[in-house]
């Protein structure tokens, strides 16, 4: 038996349609452990007593980790599981601190869809926002991804 992707195609998109991921918990071991991979031990990460000097008051969570975790919630989803092609275009604006204890999520709404001069394949524009638990937007963006199409 073969691998049968269960990802949406680009024709089963529809502008409008919105994708609500699942909500996960950020923890100071997520923020050491991407501080680690990625080398980014800015203060504001990894020192709580210089957190406390900030506007924050406390230590916070690399913005970028929290793009990462989107990422992640987006391909639990499924939608995007063996019919993506290629991640074009990803823009991103930080619109608010994810700290220890945040519980964030994504939400992907279909903003644009385009066909592709080659009849396999569309490209498909999503806004995506990332919310806290208070459902204060943290990450807004879109992101441009090509599609397989049936």
């Amino acid at each position: 038996m073969s691998y049968k992707p269960r990802g949406l195609t680009f024709d089963q998109f529809g502008v409008g349609d919105v994708f609500v991921c699942q909500a996960r918990t950020v923890t100071e071991a997520d923020t050491v452990n991407f501080a680690g991979v990625s080398g980014d031990f800015n203060p504001l990460h990894t020192d709580e007593e210089f957190g406390k000097t900030t506007p924050f008051g406390s230590r916070i969570a690399h913005g970028v980790l929290a793009l990462a975790i989107a990422t992640g919630q987006a391909n639990q989803l499924g939608i995007f599981e063996g019919t993506t092609i290629a991640l074009m275009t990803q823009t991103v604006k930080y619109t608010g601190a994810v700290k220890f204890g945040d519980t964030i999520h994504l939400e992907l709404k279909v903003a644009e869809k385009k066909e592709s001069s080659k009849p396999d394949r569309g490209v498909v524009t999503f806004d995506a926002t990332v919310l806290n638990q208070h459902g204060k937007s943290v990450i807004e963006g879109q992101w441009v991804l090509l599609m397989k199409r049936q």
